[in-house]
């Protein structure tokens, strides 16, 4: 039953198929284990849809149907990654799933498939990248990827699922093994960030997770700890999180909101904030009031939640409207942060769907957005207010360039501060996620 959920997830939500998981788990009462087994199946169609296209590409003999390549790219995905599950339980399971939900005739052809892709691996690695296996120690007996030699965004798009074109752009401008290690970083689930209170909390937390077996470490930033994706639940399930003495939360998030400087006393509009973590950070850090305005009425009820777990409910205002439009006319702010809609390529391990989103077109309607939310929100800062820009994206086009014409246009701000990042492993003290933030404040107006 988690394969058929699973495959459900993914052909009937191909946008956000990990949010579908829960709803799917209920409908078919499925237990917390096969839950989490559903999770995990739908995650690494998502992180590895790109490896494992090139993998059917392989072994099927003719190109086959969206529905018979969704059920054998599960199946290719449980026989290479989940050791948890046997070679032949994977099968069997997914010829059953097959039959059921595409054709018995399909359940057939899978069950040809995937055999023959077992009887093709070998262990370990042998050093051609064009037959070994990321993230598995196993190699196929005849290439399956392109050849890095000859095509290396293609090869990197076969290899370590990520789209050509990013690649492409990503090594332009940091050179191709930049390129690689940040494939790689998002290749992988992302450990589970999550902040204290405050840095005085952090090490009590950490060893309260500990006891509970949670592998934490600490991270770069003094509040947070990170813990392995395998132990996230264990660690949302805390004493400690359900207390509200922990909150999920990146560190590039927290260095944004710190970057809006003292708040104490201060009337902050936070824009885009939903599901609420910098809302939460805004308020625990001495904010008089926040105002957090989404587009999302459904995501601003998880904020308001969140507020209450960690005791903070009634302290913010919540609306759902498109950027500022419903605020007063005269509504003015100390600061206003905004968190703008972006590509996520600095956090493509913790949103693994976007990579499949990223492109010319989209990226052209992001910055048209980004644009209209930071003049949007720049009307709302009080004369020697500031005004934090922030995105999770590594992208020029969306961070300094946006700031740049901003600045060009408006003539009444200055940057005073920036922050950039890009994800490193927890093994490197993290941060697990990337993006940039500009502090600008209002000179005039």
């Amino acid at each position: 039953m988690p394969r058929h959920a699973a495959f459900l997830c993914l052909r009937n939500h191909p946008d956000k198929p990990l949010d579908a998981v829960d709803e799917e788990a209920r409908v078919r009462g499925l237990d917390e284990r096969d839950t989490g087994l559903c999770r995990k199946l739908v995650g690494l169609e998502v992180r590895r849809r790109a490896t494992l296209r090139a993998i059917v590409a392989g072994f099927a003999h003719r190109q086959p149907k969206r529905d018979l390549a969704l059920m054998l790219r599960l199946g290719i995905a449980q026989i290479l990654w989940l050791d948890r599950v046997p070679r032949h339980a994977a099968v069997s399971e997914t010829v059953g799933a097959t039959s059921e939900l595409v054709g018995l005739s399909k359940g057939s052809v899978v069950n040809g498939v995937l055999r023959n892709l077992i009887r093709a691996l070998k262990p370990d690695h042998s050093g051609d990248p064009t037959v070994d296996v990321p993230g598995a120690p196993f190699h196929f007996d005849a290439p399956v990827f392109r050849d890095p030699a000859e095509h290396p965004h293609l090869w990197a798009e076969d290899a370590l699922s990520v789209p050509s074109a990013l690649h492409k752009k990503w090594t332009q401008r940091a050179g191709m093994d930049e390129a690689n290690r940040l494939a790689r970083m998002a290749y992988d689930e992302a450990p589970l960030s999550l902040r204290a209170r405050d840095a005085a909390e952090r090490d009590e937390r950490l060893e309260e997770l500990r006891a509970l077996g949670v592998d934490a470490v600490p991270g770069a930033h003094p509040a947070l700890i990170l813990c392995p994706a395998e132990s996230a639940g264990v660690a949302i399930r805390s004493e400690a999180f359900a207390a509200g003495a922990l909150t999920a939360q990146g560190e590039h998030a927290a260095r944004a909101v710190e970057l809006v400087g003292d708040v104490s006393g201060a009337r902050v509009l936070d824009v885009c904030a939903a599901p609420g973590g910098k809302t939460t950070y805004l308020l625990q850090r001495g904010a008089a009031g926040v105002v957090s305005v989404d587009a999302s009425a459904g995501r601003l009820a998880r904020l308001e939640a969140g507020l209450a777990r960690v005791g903070l409910g009634g302290r913010g205002r919540a609306a759902a409207m498109d950027a500022t439009a419903a605020l007063r006319p005269d509504a003015r702010f100390d600061a206003v942060l905004v968190d703008a809609p972006c590509s996520n390529t600095g956090v493509l391990a913790q949103r693994p769907a976007a990579r499949w989103r990223y492109g010319p077109k989209s990226q052209s309607a992001l910055v048209a957005i980004q644009e209209r939310l930071l003049e949007s929100a720049a009307e709302r800062v009080a004369p020697g207010g500031a005004l934090v820009y922030s995105t999770c994206s590594l992208e020029p086009e969306e961070n300094e360039q946006r700031v740049a014409r901003f600045l060009e246009r408006s003539g009444e701000f200055v940057e005073e501060s920036r922050v950039r990042s890009a994800p490193r492993p927890p093994a490197e003290g993290g941060p697990v996620d990337g993006g940039f933030a500009a502090r600008l404040v209002r000179t005039s107006g």
